[in-house]
């Protein structure tokens, strides 16, 4: 199956091999990160790729970071990702790196809900709130929260699962002033996302963020952004309450795994052909409205 799975640039130091990029050292302040077409589900990583989904990935995140540049800052530079390695190793980063400044990561994953699903909706179920956040009784799957919600988990490493902590263990994790001000920015960029994906066709039900820090103790907007890897995009015009709606996201690689016999533990079954194909023509089409 065609894909970028793993990049060999050797021009560069070689950091750090993540889920689905690949990342070099550029001096001591900055990074080359390669948006691979690797795909992790239920934190697994799939062994076989999803053609082109690491260059519709980098457009999309580039196309949100220049988008709400103006509500805070972020990691991204304008340096091009080409003129930093060798001749014969730009086919590796071209559409699908970028060049960013090297900050502290804070060790949390910023998850916003603004629609019930998922692990979300089977925790209220039991529950009647999601990561220890009460909600109303009688909420039906898929329907939009009464208000936005901040559920943090922890980060794994690869191969390992995220697990979901409270607000009060975050702080107690990175400190009250920070977690405070992580809510605060994860908050306001989802509900701006999500007001402008809606004029677009696309409801953002769900997504992550992440956060990095300088030595001054300022916090950057990092990694990647509300795109179908980190996000749950689902059109519009399909949606309806009381069902998991058709999506725009890896939702789809999900579903299928979900429906083999398969314990969520490496190796994960091999996709599909038509599987694979699919899920790329969701984000194509996610970028494509998104950014008409």
């Amino acid at each position: 199956m065609p894909g970028e799975m793993k990049t060999q640039i050797k021009s560069l130091p070689f950091l750090h091999r993540g889920k689905v990029r690949d990342i070099y050292a550029v001096g001591d302040d900055k990074l080359l990160v390669v948006q691979t077409d690797r795909l992790s589900a239920f934190d697994v990583i799939m062994e076989d790729p999803i053609p082109n989904k690491g260059r519709i990935l980098t457009a999309m995140s580039n196309f949100w970071f220049k988008k709400f540049g103006h509500l805070m800052p972020n990691h991204m530079t304008d340096i091009d990702p080409e003129s930093l390695v060798a001749p014969h190793e730009r086919d590796q980063v071209r559409g699908r790196a970028i060049v960013v400044k090297k900050y502290k990561a804070i060790p949390i994953e910023a998850i916003v809900r603004g629609y019930i699903i998922g692990t979300g909706w089977k925790d209220y179920q039991q529950t009647g709130a999601i990561c220890g956040i009460k909600l109303p009784a009688g909420l039906k799957e898929a329907q939009k929260l009464p208000e936005v919600i901040f559920t943090p988990s922890t980060k794994a490493d690869v191969g390992e699962h995220d697990q979901n902590i409270s607000f009060e263990k975050m702080k107690e994790i990175v400190g009250a002033e920070v977690a405070e001000k992580v809510r605060e920015m994860a908050i306001t960029l989802y509900r701006e996302a999500a007001e402008f994906a809606a004029t677009k066709g696309i409801l953002i039900a769900d997504t992550k963020f992440e956060f990095g820090m300088d030595d001054d103790g300022k916090i950057y907007l990092i990694d990647e952004i509300l795109t179908p890897d980190s996000s749950r995009f689902w059109p519009l015009s399909s949606y309806e309450v009381g069902m998991s709606p058709p999506s725009f996201d890896k939702q789809y690689v999900r579903d299928w795994l979900s429906a083999q016999p398969w314990d969520k533990t490496a190796p994960a079954p091999r996709l599909p052909l038509e599987v694979a194909e699919k899920t790329t023509e969701k984000y194509n089409e996610a970028l494509r409205l998104l950014t008409a």
